[in-house]
């Protein structure tokens, strides 16, 4: 793992980069935290998942904030001190400022000799997985798979709601939903899987039914462990199949 720092038209966005042993080169990934930022479990999965093949790009998409290693970002959603602060952070990646930040980061990629092939991977986590759809709606020709595990708020009545965006993929998408979820209830899952049947974009949406809003991230009061195997299996079928060729 090393530290890296990726200019963008609003400062430098701090991230840590992680590849396979050996000189490669190899197909790229980013990976995008949710709501609690860099911490130890997120470079835990860059590990895992570079392991697997892959140049692995873990950016501060708060950064904006302060360095990673500056923002405080531990807490509970029951303390409303916490929660207003985390929210507003949510609320500072406007659309404008997601596409500029995915922007740098596959610019970035594109630039690194250790990086192969024309087509970058995203996966993104309860907030970040709307982050995965949007970039692959914005760099269609650049994402070859965007997954989005228990990814909240992704079918709304706003009109920059992530399911509107789908028919402008070109890519493979994945979404796995957690039965248990304020923040994407059945409905709206229902309103995303008629968009995408709409669209006719190559997709898997699928429920791990019994799970909650963050079964897949160890360390949560969700986690799940045989939940999060599945998706780490989906995941990694999911990137073989789509970045490898």
């Amino acid at each position: 793992m090393q530290d890296v720092d990726i200019k963008t038209a609003d400062g430098t966005m701090d991230a840590k980069l992680f590849h396979p042993e050996g000189n490669g080169p190899w197909p790229a990934v980013i990976l995008l935290v949710d709501a609690f930022g860099i911490r130890p479990v997120f470079e835990e999965m860059g590990h895992r998942l570079s392991k697997e093949g892959y140049v692995v790009l873990l950016p501060n998409v708060f950064y904006r904030e302060g360095h990673a290693s500056k923002l405080d970002l531990n807490g509970s959603f029951e303390n409303e001190t916490f929660k207003k602060r985390i929210y507003g952070l949510i609320g500072g990646l406007t659309p404008e400022r997601q596409k500029m930040d995915a922007g740098a980061e596959l610019d970035f990629l594109a630039r690194n000799p250790l990086v192969k092939g024309a087509k970058v991977g995203v996966v993104g986590y309860c907030m970040s997985g709307g982050i995965a759809v949007r970039m692959a709606a914005d760099f269609p020709d650049r994402i070859g798979a965007a997954a989005s595990n228990h990814g909240g708020r992704l079918a709304t009545d706003a009109p920059d709601s992530p399911h509107r965006l789908v028919g402008k993929v070109k890519g493979e998408l994945y979404f796995g939903h957690a039965d248990n979820d304020g923040s994407m209830p059945a409905e709206a899952i229902q309103k995303l899987e008629a968009a995408l049947k709409e669209s006719g974009i190559k997709h898997r949406s699928e429920l791990f039914v019994g799970k909650r809003h963050g079964y897949s991230v160890a360390g949560s009061a969700a986690y799940d462990k045989d939940a999060s195997e599945q998706h780490w299996t989906r995941l990694i079928d999911l990137f073989g199949r789509t970045l490898r060729a």
